[in-house]
């Protein structure tokens, strides 16, 4: 088991990613900044090139090549800065705005070619980028999911990414897993996360927990008037003070606060994956978007992917005229 207050304290460049995409960047601030304000460490911040349907109304992440103002880094990653955005539509990312509002580039991350491919593409850039520790976070705990949990709306780049991270851990890549903001994307309920970290727990694969702190929570709020999210912004709130039943997209989804929400909890991947990572050993080998989504259907568990292709495919039947009535999972 790692002790992750000994491998963020010894970081000097930690590259901390928002692993499920959409607004967990801002969740991922939460570490970076702390590594930044306590560790006198320099933290790279980044996340994937996924956007929700409120922002792009295409289904799925957008593949490198679809991304313009952005440098390469690896296959599958890029370095983006404030002008980085999509080539056929004016959507700016979220790491976009994260860039703008630290003014130092971010990371940004393709899962289209597969899980094989993201762990190469990570590795390079890691080299590329100095950085000594890999943190993906997750925002509100759905990577800890079997796949049967009634609120579940998006386990797939979750499921890839902590895929990907077990294969950086077994080439000796120090890597941690962060969970933030219990379950404040309104998918896990706080008692269904609280269960799983008990299942990894009495593996032996909880490393440690950091909570908010003011200044960091100042960080953060700043950081959400310029970068769209709403399940980090609930962390925050919790940290404040709220506490009690909330709602998201748009009062469509009901989530339940406190205190412990404003808490990351740091976890061994390699024991996450094996206690309580179903989702991740379903599509380790998968190749490419669609073979993990398809890995994850045939467990009967839907997907992120899966809500916004069909939704997507009832905008079109409805005409352009219609507006979308359909509120995206995510962070």
């Amino acid at each position: 088991m790692r002790d992750a207050e000994l491998l963020l304290r010894r970081s000097s460049r930690p590259l901390v990613i928002g692993m499920g995409g959409g607004g967990d960047v801002v969740g991922a601030l939460a570490t970076a900044e702390a590594a930044r304000l306590y560790d006198h460490a320099e933290p790279v911040l980044g996340g994937l090139t996924w956007e929700r349907r409120p922002f792009d109304p295409v289904p799925g992440p957008r593949a490198t090549a679809e991304i313009t103002g952005a440098e390469e880094l690896a296959p599958g990653v890029l370095l983006a800065g404030p002008e980085t955005r999509l080539r056929d539509r004016d959507v700016v990312f979220a790491e976009s705005r994260m860039s703008q509002f630290l003014g130092q580039p971010t990371v940004l991350v393709d899962v289209n070619a597969g899980v094989p491919t993201v762990a190469t593409g990570l590795a390079e850039a890691i080299a590329a980028l100095k950085c000594d520790l890999l943190v993906l976070i997750d925002v509100g705990g759905d990577v800890l999911a079997h796949g049967d949990e009634p609120g579940l709306r998006s386990p797939l780049a979750d499921a890839m990414m902590l895929a990907a991270a077990g294969r950086l851990s077994t080439s000796g890549q120090p890597v941690l897993l962060g969970v933030f903001g219990i379950g404040c994307d309104a998918e896990l309920t706080p008692e269904e996360v609280l269960a799983r970290l008990a299942i990894v727990a009495g593996a032996g694969g909880l490393c440690g927990a950091r909570g908010l702190t003011g200044a960091v929570a100042e960080r953060m709020e700043a950081a959400i008037e310029l970068v769209s999210t709403e399940a980090s912004a609930e962390a925050v709130r919790a940290f404040r003070g709220a506490s009690g039943t909330s709602t998201i997209r748009g009062g469509t989804r009901t989530l339940e606060l406190s205190s412990v929400a404003a808490l990351t909890f740091y976890l061994d991947v390699d024991i996450t994956i094996s206690a309580a990572g179903r989702l991740a050993r379903a599509v380790a080998e998968a190749g490419s978007l669609d073979q993990a989504n398809e890995a994850l259907n045939r467990l009967g568990v839907r997907t992120e992917l899966d809500y916004e292709r069909n939704a997507a495919g009832a905008a079109e039947a409805e005409g352009p005229e219609q507006p979308d009535r359909v509120v995206s999972p995510g962070a």
